[in-house]
């Protein structure tokens, strides 16, 4: 079985500009089996879609210990690199990040993603460079992808929204950041502008309303997401399955599902262990 040093330097291997990593993002154990078996290299957790199976909204709700603990289960249940997004670090200044970070590493992940939520730059800056260190002292190369929460700021001149992202961009790489994690829905002009400007790994989401991968990697990403789009169309399909069954007595929204045989077997097997 290869070690936490493995599989953080197989990680960082998949980071490769114009032949990104890609990632449908999971919420449980069962999800992160379903997404290796077809085919995803790494399995990356969506805070959201963690969150929501446990009965919480997202933003900061679930506790560190509540986050550790899926994320633990999650990693046990795959033999591939798993990487985490930890929200704001589930903690209220840089040395709560570090503790947090250790706590991943322990849980038997490889990666982060630690949103800025628009704090001041030298503070996210701070956070960064703690969980690097914890990272470090650890002695795990810990991915560490730094999210840059432009997208929150009121719709307006783009080039100030560019402005204002690569100086958050720059001082995150400064601090140890890996990779640069731009949310929003952007057009492929902008992805080329934060890839030449930007001197680490970009990752930006794909889904409904975004550029397709095969766009992205043109565009020169070296990692996308899904983000929460997954979890948010299960959740959709037991919406739409619920209100039929209840309305109209049928379930044809269940057609095309995985059987009972199939997701039984896959997670009964010890092959992605």
């Amino acid at each position: 079985m290869a070690s936490l040093v493995d599989k953080a330097r197989l990680f960082r291997s998949f980071h490769i500009p114009g032949r990104p990593l890609v990632l449908p993002n999971a919420w449980d154990a069962a999800t992160a089996r379903v997404v290796v078996q077809a085919g995803a290299p790494a399995v990356a957790t969506t805070s959201a879609g963690v969150a929501w199976s446990l009965g919480h909204g997202d933003g900061d709700h679930l506790t560190r210990d509540q986050a550790l603990a899926a994320l633990a289960r999650i990693a046990a249940t795959v033999n591939v690199p798993v990487t985490a997004d930890i929200e704001r670090g589930y903690a209220a200044d840089a040395a709560g990040v570090a503790e947090t970070v250790r706590g991943v590493l322990d849980a038997g992940a490889v990666g982060i993603n630690l949103e800025d939520a628009l704090r001041p730059v030298g503070e996210q800056a701070e956070r960064i460079a703690a969980a690097r260190a914890a990272a470090d002292e650890a002695g795990v190369p810990l991915f560490v992808n730094a999210r840059i929460d432009t997208h929150r700021l009121p719709p307006g001149d783009r080039a100030a929204w560019l402005k204002e992202t690569l100086i958050r961009a720059r001082a995150y790489t400064m601090a140890g950041a890996d990779g640069i994690f731009v949310l929003g829905v952007l057009d492929a002009g902008t992805v080329r502008t934060l890839v030449d400007s930007v001197p680490v790994p970009v990752n930006v989401l794909t889904g409904p309303g975004a550029l397709p991968v095969s766009e992205l990697a043109a565009a020169g990403v070296a990692r996308i997401s899904a983000g929460s789009s997954i979890a948010e169309a299960a959740y959709g399909l037991a919406a739409r399955a619920a209100r039929e069954l209840l309305t109209q007595g049928t379930a044809s929204a269940l057609e095309g599902g995985l059987d009972y045989p199939a997701l039984n077997t896959l997670l009964l097997a010890d092959t992605m262990r």
